[in-house]
Formats: structure tokens, sequence, C-alpha cells
């Protein structure tokens, strides 16, 4: 939601976090760096469509963006974001909670670090906040992550 203040009788909108950030641009980025070290995961990949990855990309990325006061496509499109229910298929325990938290963290810094990073020491604070709880959140179960298959 775009905050708005009266300037010498004309309305003028104030940027968002999702504005400040670089807009759409950046939560596609910031989701692209996050399914690339998920790939390498033997715990988390499992959990992940391969078959519909850019559905996954797009999802994240939309649902991220609206989070951070950008569109609200994510809504529009696919309804309450309900993570807790959407996850509940899933067997998210502190292991997994761990490693998701881990790759979007080094997906972000990855981000900041780029020479066009418009995220703030401050944005990505929020945004690792948010990380941290939404992962927290998600975790329904207590049992040992599954065993990988062998490899030959």
């Amino acid at each position: 939601m775009k905050s708005s203040v009266q300037l010498g009788g004309n309305p003028e909108a104030l940027p968002t976090f999702f504005d400040e950030v670089g807009g759409q641009a950046t939560f596609d980025r910031l989701t692209s760096a996050f399914y690339e070290r998920v790939r390498r995961d033997e715990v988390l990949w499992p959990m992940y469509p391969q078959d519909d990855l850019d559905g996954a990309i797009w999802r994240l990325s939309h649902f991220l963006a609206q989070y951070f006061e950008g569109p609200s496509t994510y809504s529009q499109e696919r309804g309450h974001p309900r993570l807790r229910m959407r996850h509940h298929a899933f067997r998210v325990n502190p292991d997994a909670r761990d490693r998701w938290l881990r790759h979007m963290t080094d997906a972000l810094n990855e981000l900041c670090a780029a020479p066009d990073s418009r995220i703030s020491p401050m944005h990505r604070l929020t945004m690792l906040e948010y990380f941290d709880r939404a992962a927290h959140a998600m975790v329904n179960t207590f049992d040992a992550s599954p065993q990988p298959p062998e490899r030959a």
C-alpha cells in the first residue's frame, strides 16, 4: 500500500519498500539466485517441483514482492498466501528451515554485493528478519530429514 503526503496541495506518492529496492526485477533476481542454491541442496531440492520450476520461481518472487509493498499480483492470481497451509504437504523440519534460510540469506547477500544493488543495509535487515520469521513459522515436524539417495 502506497503512502501519500500533501505537499503544496498536490498529493505525491512516497516510494514503497518495493520501489526503493528496485521493484520486481530485484525480487526476480533474488528468487533466481535462491533457486540456483536450492538446486544443489539434496534435502530441499526434492521438495520443489522440478517439472514446474519456472512456476515456483514466479510464485516466490511475486509473493515476496507483494509482501514488501509491491503489486498484489500474487494474491490476484493465487488468492491469499496461506503459507502454512500451502507448505503442509512438505516435511519442513529445523534442518530444512536452516537450509532454506541459508540459501535465501546467501542469495540476498549476493544481490546486495552487486554494483547496481539498491538494497540498503536497512532493507537487507528488514528482509532477513522476515525470512527468519517465515522460515521458523513453516516448521511442521521435528523428524529427521530423509537421507539423500546414494550417488553412483
